[in-house]
């Protein structure tokens, strides 16, 4: 057969589904057989809201997420969302199109060494050199993706070879020597592990994105109520422990609360799992969690020590490691009577500084209100797409994510214009669930054109944007670090959103007195189609408790 048509056979081996693209010059051989291939196509609207509704597909249902683009433009376009998805461990594979290899070197038309390019962003890449090869290199990739760490894998297939004729055989398992993922965990590191935790007085449990992605939030649960062990998730692992709950101190880092941030900042141990101990969770390093000893367990040895040295360092997948450190910890049989003082100290703090807001007096929304509707008319029951900014940090604080994989948003790389299409692929990979995307004025016009993919295409995502006229975040930091010299922030008043809306065929609704919020919540909620909802909020709100960068948790503000 066709190696296109290989292509295809190995997709549907691998359990795929669904796939985003854009077809073009290079990959027309793909798209050709994809035509009676079995499989639905996405047709996006620029090749990296294929590349973001892919990461959305991958992070709402553990899938691998795949996206297709023609070489030159179509490739580069899909840079952003490659680096995004290295950023945030998210297992997807992207397939390009190249020119003839008779070309290869010559600038031909739409050349690019997307490779080399991409060489920085990749878990790993394959250029195709040999037609025969497509089959083993696909299964590799998606082999290489969702497994250790997860991440991103590109295919560069160059047209000549898609078209070649080959001797298709199915690939039954994937041999790769030089790539042998630690799983199991030390046992002698885990019973090291519980006995520090034993004999802690002032622990915390750390958990990020990378429980998540090991699927591993049960047994997250598991280990913190095998005590009452305090427990703080990043941006990335909210939902990996239920919110709200008795020993859920909130999210912390930068815009966390003073509860999770100040118990970091006192801990004598803290059990960092599936976490990179990033700089806008550790503020700065050198004054990060003083006198604490770091147990450290990740499935990617690269992150062990790489910012906080690791006093217990366990490198494996947290799925299995957690239950033996569970039961190593239950065996030890430890004091819980040990924890009465610190619990008392955490919940002074959470007396004292819960996450507040001045409501308004008036009929202005303000945006910390426009969460808690959100929130209230879907009973938390909904996935959450954000974009980046204020809005992405008020909907971690408001929007209480009670189980994983239910919210998706770009944490590492900071994607502005991550959000409508992400939201598109998670509703495609849940079709059954709500999905909303939280979005800002600033953000949803990056790739608001995938609104035409969702009518199209009949997906139903609700958008909903907290539409303060700024750039808000680059604001509040202007205001805050630089005079309030506010330099190229101010939005304007272009696009109407209601009627952009309108134009791409969606529904478009706006709401500016609160006293309406949750009724047009509930229509947006309850419309057939997709929604776009302009919620004008308070325009120079800014987001807090928040520690300024490169300071201390201690040193929190707001």
């Amino acid at each position: 057969m066709r190696a296109v048509d290989a292509i295809m056979e190995c997709l549907k081996a691998e359990g795929v589904e669904h796939v985003f693209g854009i077809p073009g010059g290079a990959n027309l051989p793909t798209y050709d057989a994809l035509y009676d291939a079995g499989l639905r196509h996405i047709q996006c609207r620029h090749e990296q809201g294929a590349g973001h509704a892919a990461e959305g597909y991958a992070k709402a249902s553990g899938r691998v997420g795949v996206a297709l683009a023609t070489s030159g433009p179509g490739a580069t376009n899909l840079v952003t969302a490659i680096a995004d998805a290295v950023m945030d461990s998210v297992p997807t594979v992207f397939i390009t199109g190249q020119v003839r290899t008779d070309l290869l070197g010559t600038d031909g038309f739409q050349e690019a060494d997307v490779t080399g390019i991409t060489l920085p962003i990749v878990k790993h890449s394959l250029m195709i050199r040999s037609a025969e090869e497509i089959p083993t290199a696909i299964h590799e990739a998606f082999h290489i993706a969702r497994t250790g760490r997860p991440g991103p894998v590109l295919v560069d297939v160059p047209q000549d070879l898609s078209r070649e004729d080959i001797a298709y055989e199915p690939v039954d398992s994937v041999e790769l020597p030089g790539y042998q993922p630690t799983t199991e965990g030390n046992t002698k590191q885990i019973r090291l592990a519980a006995k520090a935790l034993a004999n802690a007085r002032r622990p915390v449990i750390y958990a990020g994105g990378g429980v998540v992605n090991a699927d591993a939030s049960k047994e997250l649960v598991e280990l913190c109520l095998s005590d009452k062990l305090p427990v703080t998730c990043t941006l990335m692992g909210l939902g990996a422990f239920p919110a709200p709950h008795d020993q859920w101190l909130g999210m912390l880092g930068m815009h966390g609360t003073r509860a999770a941030n100040y118990a970091m900042d006192e801990a004598d141990l803290i059990v960092g799992i599936g976490v990179r101990f990033d700089d806008r969770v550790t503020g700065k390093l050198s004054e990060f969690a003083p006198r604490a000893k770091f147990v450290h367990i990740d499935v990617d040895p690269a992150e062990i020590s790489k910012n906080v040295p690791a006093h217990i360092p366990i490198v494996g997948d947290a799925k299995r490691i957690l239950p033996k450190l569970t039961a190593e910890y239950r065996a030890l049989a430890p004091d819980t009577a040990r924890l009465d003082g610190w619990w008392k100290r955490i919940d002074g703090w959470r007396d004292k500084h819960p996450l507040r807001y001045d409501d308004s007096e008036t009929a202005e929304i303000k945006p910390q209100r426009m969460i808690e509707a959100l929130y209230e008319v879907t009973g938390g029951d909904a996935i959450v797409a954000s974009d980046v900014g204020q809005h992405q940090m008020w909907t971690a604080q408001y929007f209480h994510f009670d189980g994983p994989r239910k919210w998706i948003n770009s944490g590492g790389l900071g994607t502005m214009g991550f959000g409508l299409p992400a939201a598109m692929g998670a509703k495609v990979a849940r079709p059954d669930d709500n999905v909303i995307c939280v979005s800002g004025d600033g953000s949803v016009v990056m790739n608001a054109q995938e609104l035409a993919t969702c009518v199209t295409e009949n997906i139903p995502i609700k958008v909903f944007v907290m539409n303060n006229g700024y750039l808000g975040m680059v604001r509040q930091w202007q205001e805050l670090f630089w005079d309030r010299r506010y330099s190229s922030v101010d939005m304007g008043k272009s696009p109407d959103l209601v009627k952009l809306a309108d134009a791409y065929g969606a529904t478009g609704l706006r709401v500016q007195d609160k006293g309406e919020l949750e009724d047009v919540v509930k229509a947006a909620m309850d419309a057939d189609g997709p929604v776009l909802c302009d919620v004008r909020v308070t325009p120079e709100e800014n987001c807090y408790p928040m520690i300024p960068a490169g300071q201390a948790a201690r040193d929190m503000v707001g």
